[in-house]
């Protein structure tokens, strides 16, 4: 059994694991703001994010896509150390670590950029794109459904649900929109500042809570 002061610890850690969390959202942000005026002839509403991994400034969007991949780590790390294992939370933090690895993979593989065609290292950049968002979106869900039936998460769960509803209903707007002039641009960004928003919530309500002397984190539930 764990002692109190193992709990302690793995309950602080959670904490530094989600202010590491909450500080790359920010910046993330704050690259993406910047990325909007170094390369300000693409379109907000017709041209996606991984458009600036082309081109002048190609190394910030590359860099901001790195720092998905960590901060979305430290979160999953937070939820581990945070949350009773189950067979729902594993499939949950194994969906959010797919987006997070896939994040990082996409700095590596740069996209073909709206109305050019699609061929090679594009290719895959779409490719493990649509994998990542799926799994972000699906993560998201299945995390927040579980929430529900945690009493300690019971003033942040209803609103993380919306959140992940939302983001779910923004992916499937984006995955009918085809063609130059259809805005997948703007539903790209409306799903991904969904999940910004969803991952700062989760973050900061980890941050900000108390860990519970009777449970060790990332301990097993009985439950499914």
């Amino acid at each position: 059994m764990a002692t109190k002061q193992t709990r302690a610890g793995a309950g602080l850690g959670a904490q530094g694991l989600a202010r590491v969390a909450l500080l790359g959202i920010g910046l993330y942000v704050a690259v993406d703001i910047v990325l909007r005026f170094l390369r300000p002839q693409y379109s907000l509403v017709y041209n996606a994010e991984s458009d600036y991994g082309r081109g002048p400034w190609f190394w910030v969007m590359d860099l901001n896509f790195l720092l998905r991949c960590a901060l979305s780590i430290a979160l999953v790390a937070a939820l581990y150390k945070t949350l009773r294992m189950s067979r729902q939370v594993r499939v949950g933090l194994g969906l959010l670590m797919v987006w997070a690895v896939g994040s990082g993979i996409l700095a590596f593989f740069a996209d073909d950029v709206e109305g050019t065609p699609t061929h090679g290292s594009g290719t895959v950049h779409l490719a493990v794109a649509v994998v990542s968002f799926i799994a972000m979106a699906a993560g998201g869900l299945v995390i927040s459904v579980k929430l529900r039936s945690d009493p300690a998460w019971r003033p942040a769960a209803s609103g993380l649900l919306v959140v992940s509803v939302l983001g779910v209903i923004a992916l499937l707007i984006e995955g009918r929109l085809t063609g130059h002039h259809a805005p997948g641009g703007l539903f790209e960004r409306i799903f991904l500042g969904l999940e910004l928003v969803w991952m700062g919530l989760v973050a900061a309500f980890i941050a900000r809570r108390r860990p519970s002397p009777d449970v060790p984190a990332g301990s097993v539930s009985a439950g499914p």
